[in-house]
């Protein structure tokens, strides 16, 4: 059964959007709300990167709605949010976006801090990096 402080989960295609995250989130009896946003960057180990693809298991979605269900049973949350990008993606562009709220700033930031590292760890989603120099590189693939 879902914590029903996980208000938003999903794994798209499509173009992120931060508000959407932060409106799933809005409630009054938050006082903290603290958001990550990660993107993709021009460079990794040292290479320009040009671009990327990400692609996600069949089971992904499910796993992230379990990772976010048990992150928000360990901290005490009044809303949860998780969003990643799948598919082709350019530099600068929102690759995923988690956020949490809480009465107390302290909390959240931690609930975001386990949430964002616990998805990295466990969701079954690969990065395809494609370098300037011709190489590519798999990350986060078995």
């Amino acid at each position: 059964m879902p914590h029903p402080a996980v208000r938003l989960v999903d794994i798209r295609e499509t173009p992120l959007d931060v508000l959407e995250v932060v409106d799933a989130l809005d409630d009054d009896s938050s006082g903290g709300l603290t958001l990550f946003v990660g993107r993709v960057r021009d460079h990794d180990g040292g290479k320009g990167v040009d671009g990327l693809e990400y692609s996600a298991h069949p089971s992904a979605l499910a796993r992230l709605q379990d990772v976010c269900d048990r992150v928000a049973g360990r901290h005490d949350v009044s809303g949860l949010a998780a969003v990643h990008r799948v598919g082709t993606l350019a530099i600068g562009d929102l690759a995923v976006v988690v956020a949490t709220a809480s009465a107390h700033r302290g909390t959240s930031f931690d609930a975001s801090r386990d949430l964002i590292d616990t998805l990295k760890d466990e969701v079954p989603i690969w990065k395809h990096q494609a370098f300037g120099d011709g190489t590519e590189e798999w990350v986060g693939s078995p």
